[in-house]
């Protein structure tokens, strides 16, 4: 996929496009700790299907940067959500078919709730990807506890050190245990560990992990947005929700979470699938995806 650049009013946006610029525009985004190497063979059969492909990197991987030197290097998910929109704005897209996972997952609903005249339709996995900050001080199960670790260590200044001279060995722990039964993870990670080492990287990651908690303020331009996502909005755009079968982080999210979509909506469990679904089965996303572009 050939690399672009696209100024937003905060970003330099680096992504890569594939496919017939007139063609229907499907915007792929992925989550942490990966990049859009994760979309290479998605990307490709999508494009060869007649769509138009844009996978952008998000604040704090491969080449996007910000803009000015004091802006705050926020990781919230109105801020992941308010770029996605961006995004589409710099380059002329009214309207697309958003999917995406973890980080990416967060913005694509976020962008199909509050925005839905924007989306022609969602592929979510693990459903309703949307924090619920005033819950955020509730325990879960302590099974699902116990695979959150990285998220308490990155609350304390040890494990900033930790990601920051460690970043990729922990990735590559975090690749691995995420998707237990995926044997290619090893072998694929060093084509995405070079956008690890985005100079924002370690600060947004770990505003991430802080600002969920309420351990961190968010970045005040970003308030409305967060006021009306604290609402947990529904997604009424049609959807499909792809809910893997071995994810090695947390616990079931797909199966509860019906009730936040009321428009065309379609669950599709994949089996023996961890936590990085395009990169691990790319043409059960790309079909996910293709189904909406039908």
């Amino acid at each position: 996929m050939a690399s672009k650049r696209v100024t937003t009013p905060v970003l330099e946006i680096e992504y890569e496009h594939v496919g017939d610029a007139g063609a229907p525009p499907v915007i792929l985004l992925h989550g942490f700790p990966y990049d859009v190497r994760a979309y290479d063979e998605v990307a490709q059969v999508l494009a060869a299907g007649g769509a138009s492909v844009y996978v952008p990197s998000l604040r704090g991987f491969g080449g996007t940067r910000f803009l000015d030197d004091a802006t705050p290097r926020s990781e919230q998910q109105a801020a992941l959500a308010q770029d996605l929109l961006e995004f589409m704005d710099a380059l002329g897209l009214e309207k697309a078919i958003v999917a995406g996972y973890d980080w990416g997952g967060r913005a694509a609903c976020i962008v199909s709730a509050l925005r839905p005249e924007r989306v022609r339709g969602l592929v979510t996995v693990d459903g309703y990807n949307v924090q619920n900050l005033a819950c955020a001080g509730e325990p879960a199960p302590p099974e699902w506890e116990r695979t959150y670790w990285y998220q308490y260590y990155f609350h304390s200044e040890r494990g900033r050190r930790g990601l920051t001279e460690n970043r990729e060995e922990l990735c590559a722990l975090l690749w691995r245990t995420w998707s237990p039964t995926w044997t290619g993870a090893d072998a694929a990670f060093p084509a995405s560990a070079p956008s690890l080492h985005n100079p924002d990287f370690v600060d947004v990651v770990i505003h991430s992990y802080r600002h969920r908690f309420g351990l961190a303020a968010g970045d005040p331009r970003y308030q409305a947005l967060e006021d009306l996502i604290a609402k947990e909005p529904v997604i009424t755009v049609p959807t499909v929700v792809l809910e893997s079968g071995d994810d090695g982080v947390g616990g079931p999210s797909a199966e509860g979470d019906r009730e936040y979509f009321t428009g065309q909506y379609e669950h599709r469990v994949l089996p023996g699938v961890g936590h990085n679904v395009p990169q691990e089965a790319p043409e059960a996303f790309a079909a996910a995806v293709a189904s909406l572009l039908e």
